[in-house]
């Protein structure tokens, strides 16, 4: 058995195991009615498939159908059946009725030949049919091949392929070489391996990638990496994989996604484990390079660890009221962690970020100070001084205070590491470290920390004070809003979209992004969702941040789909190949090439955001109105032509539904701004709505499918479709709404998540459900009654958070795990708004 390199393989990122079945995890029998799947073989390839970062396949010339049935305890196995020719992961219709009478007459000529010789068997495949002669005398073997291939000789559509004991006649050209290269799209997968036992694996053999591993079952010439005699040798490096591989993954002890907590000041942002560990803060901005990046590049890359010596584990960590700061417990010891933001917006435009740690109690601390900038791609040099520690390498000044506190140096690598034991009780019970970005002066403080922190409480806890939410959802929708906050850029008016960049959206995977841009839609859809709890102040900072914008473009209609937090253009999208991402998920960019893409349905949610700070009682502003009138007049230039979507669809333009909708949105709620500003309709205006709307009713309904779809002409579902309901294109009481909202939830729905779409996009891999849409769901299950089912729905979304009640963008159903960037502002406005659909349905 190949065992040191199984063992290697089972610390790849995200792996790939493929197996074909008679002969391999099947012993060979007579007539393929008697095959049982071998219950060693079946066991282990049950616990890889369970395991995260971890796809199970089986390629056979067996019948789709007959496959399904007898791995349906394998958990989310990837079926190809008819040596490929049947995909699993698409839906089929079966083959045409001309494929079936030629079919159908290549059986009979079979049948005919094996009649002449005892032992031979013709089995009857949707897409071949089968001479299988082990049963038949050694003797006789040549003369059914040759009359096997007689039979093809005068049928150029049928294509000879020998298997073991067994000649098959098939109507597809594709073999288990491309079944092994579609699995490995599908999975996204890092490594491959592959076990099989006759000629038609050959192929798979072939296709195999160099960092991959092929096994042959049984004797015979092979173009494997390597043999096994038997079934039983398959049982047993299956079962040996899925050991190694349990084992790699419990090493790795990442913390999952959705257990971060964050610290903000409206600047810059930091992520914070239940250790309270510092792995992730960029500076001076969110979009900034990282100084600390552990969360993408392992300790390597960078953090601040404060943790008792005794090596005692955390008892709690929350945040204190409505607040960002967080309070990390242990028997003895607290630590008190925050961004100070007691110098409000004018000390945010200072430049100036003071990341505070204050520890209280009793026992010894180790402190370990291990800055990285950026993202640990220029060495950390760190000079120890009076009251602190100051690093040398960066851009700004920077420095550590940490008054009292004995620190020794450490090379590591390139880079130096501040290190400390502090006894709190020699120090009076308390310490304060505060690291100092845009200042090297480690002097005290004029303004006292605990004058400091109470302010800082003050700028969160008094903010979430004034919002209207409804009593029984306060926590979530108070946490949601304070998330969306902390995303919000104090001094510019830009909101994030996220926190990180290249958090994957599949473990291992490939689709990793850098989300800490703004979106212009998913900002104004923030801003209209804080709007809705009463806060009209950040909708206002937009609208002057977004005509800014605008004022410089040639034309509006070439607003770009996302922008620098300080309102530039983002340069090119970049890796860092340097740090190994996320569990192993790399690459890790920096920059978004979306930035470069068409997405025509920015320009409704802006629109729609100016439209709700009316009706909310705001006055409209002159920039305000222009900022209108600059997006319609971009509807009225560009909705007829294709885009990439909200999706970002790294492929064509296509003529998405939803965008089509947003630019009906966009003219429709221009004509609640033009009356409120002018107190006149607007003719024209509503002309082209409408227009607008008839184009989407007739090209965006798919007959067959029962649905509105993701674009013109396409079967394929998608859930941002549920806008058109939910912005009221069309009437709730329309059939196709209701039949729309239900195809969603049949096809995209998986337990308390709801995926993007289904079809393929394009990218290697898979990814997880999108919380934003699950929560569109909920609200689109109000609009059709279904309340108590919407109330269901939104708990499962509401577990998904992390124990400080964040969310990330994405979440895995099948291993209950966070994907995706974090926290999410789309996750969080989608459950702001899902959440006030639910109360407003109880009233």
């Amino acid at each position: 058995m190949p065992r040191s390199r199984l063992q290697t393989l089972a610390a790849s990122p995200l792996l790939l195991v493929g197996t074909d079945f008679d002969g391999t995890i099947s012993a060979l029998t007579s007539t393929p009615a008697e095959a049982r799947v071998d219950p060693r073989c079946l066991a282990a390839l049950e616990r890889l498939a369970r395991l995260p970062c971890t796809r199970v396949v089986v390629i056979s010339g067996r019948p789709l159908s007959w496959l399904r049935e007898v791995t349906r305890t394998i958990p989310h196995v990837v079926l190809f059946g008819s040596h490929g020719a049947e995909d699993g992961s698409v839906s089929s219709v079966g083959p045409d009725a001309s494929v079936e009478r030629v079919l159908a007459r290549v059986a009979r000529r079979l049948e005919a030949a094996a009649a002449r010789w005892p032992g031979c068997l013709v089995e009857r495949k949707p897409l071949a049919a089968g001479l299988h002669y082990r049963r038949a005398d050694p003797a006789h073997v040549p003369a059914i091949i040759a009359a096997a291939r007689e039979v093809a000789g005068d049928m150029p559509e049928v294509s000879v392929r020998p298997g073991s004991m067994v000649v098959e006649l098939c109507f597809s050209a594709l073999h288990k070489g491309d079944a092994i290269a579609r699995a490995r799209y599908l999975a996204g997968a890092v490594h491959t391996v592959f076990f099989g036992d006759d000629a038609t694996d050959e192929d798979a053999f072939a296709a195999m990638g160099d960092q991959d591993f092929s096994i042959r079952v049984g004797p015979g010439e092979t173009g494997a990496d390597a043999s096994v005699a038997s079934v039983a040798d398959v049982a047993e490096s299956l079962e040996l994989l899925a050991e190694q591989r349990e084992r790699w993954l419990r090493s790795r002890a990442v913390v999952p996604i959705e257990r971060h907590s964050i610290l903000s000041d409206q600047r810059s942002l930091a992520l914070v484990t239940p250790g309270a560990k510092i792995v992730w803060l960029c500076l001076p901005r969110i979009d900034s390079p990282a100084l600390f990046a552990e969360l993408l590049g392992g300790p390597a890359a960078g953090f601040f660890a404060v943790e008792p010596e005794n090596g005692a584990a955390p008892t709690v960590q929350s945040y204190l009221e409505d607040s960002l700061l967080l309070r990390t417990s242990w028997p003895g010891l607290a630590v008190t962690d925050y961004l100070d933001c007691s110098g409000g917006r004018a000390y945010q435009r200072a430049g100036r970020s003071d990341l505070v740690r204050v520890l209280e109690g009793r026992g010894r601390v180790r402190v370990t100070f291990a800055p990285r900038p950026d993202f640990g791609r220029v060495p950390a040099t760190l000079e120890l001084r009076e009251g602190g520690v100051e690093i040398t390498s960066t851009s700004e000044p920077c420095v550590l205070s940490a008054p009292g506190v004995e620190w020794t140096i450490e090379q590591s690598g390139p880079h130096q590491t501040a290190r400390a034991s502090v006894d709190l009780e020699s120090l009076g019970g308390a310490v304060t470290l505060e690291l100092r970005f845009g200042a090297a002066n480690l002097k005290p403080s004029i303004v006292p920390e605990p004058q400091r922190r109470a302010q800082t409480n003050r700028h969160w806890s008094g903010w979430a004070g004034a919002l209207r939410v409804p009593p029984a959802l306060r926590a979530p929708l108070v946490r949601s809003a304070l998330t969306i906050k902390a995303l919000c850029n104090g001094s510019g008016g830009a909101i994030a979209a996220a926190g990180t960049t290249s958090l994957p959206e599949q473990l291992g995977g490939v689709r990793n992004w850098d989300y800490r841009f703004c979106w212009p839609r998913d900002a104004a859809m923030a801003a209209t969702a804080l709007l809705r709890l009463g806060n009209t102040g950040h909708a206002m900072k937009l609208v002057e941040w977004l005509t800014s914008i605008v004022d410089r473009l040639e034309s509006p209609d070439r607003l770009r789909p996302i922008y620098a937090v300080r309102g530039e253009e983002l340069g090119s999208e970049a890796e860092i190949g340097s740090l190994d991402g996320y569990a192993g998920s790399r690459p890790v960019r920096i920059g978004n090439a979306a930035a470069q893409q068409v997405q025509l349905d920015v320009f409704g949610p802006i629109v729609h955001m100016v439209a709700s700070l009316i009706e909310s009682g705001v006055a409209v502003s002159p920039d305000a109105w222009r900022l209108v009138r600059a997006m319609v007049q971009a509807v009225e230039t560009r909705w007829e032509e294709p885009d990439h979507g909200i999706w970002e669809i790294r492929g064509p333009r296509r003529h998405h539904v939803h965008s089509k909708v947003m630019c009906w949105h966009a003219v429709d709620r221009a004509l609640v701004v033009h009356d409120a500003v002018l107190g006149k309709d607007h003719a024209q205006w509503r002309a082209l709505r409408d227009r607008i709307a008839a184009d989407v009713v007739e090209k965006g309904w798919n007959e067959s499918v029962r649905a509105f779809t993701i674009a013109y002409g396409s079967a394929d579902l998608d859930a941002a479709a549920l806008t058109i309901g939910l912005t009221g294109l069309i009437l709730h009481s329309d059939p196709r709404w209701a039949a729309t909202v239900e195809a969603v939830e049949k096809h995209l729905r998986q337990g308390a998540t709801v995926y993007r779409y289904r079809g393929d996009d394009g990218l290697p891999g898979t990814e997880g459900g999108f919380v934003i849409c699950a929560c569109w769901l909920v609200e689109a299950m109000v609009t059709v009654g279904r309340v108590d089912d919407a109330r269901r729905l939104f708990d499962g979304i509401l577990a998904q958070a992390g124990p400080t009640g964040l969310l990330a963008e994405q979440w895995d159903p099948a291993h209950a795990l966070a994907l995706g960037n974090f926290p999410q502002t789309y996750s969080h406005l989608g459950l702001i708004n899902a959440a006030l659909a639910l109360a407003a349905a109880r009233e």
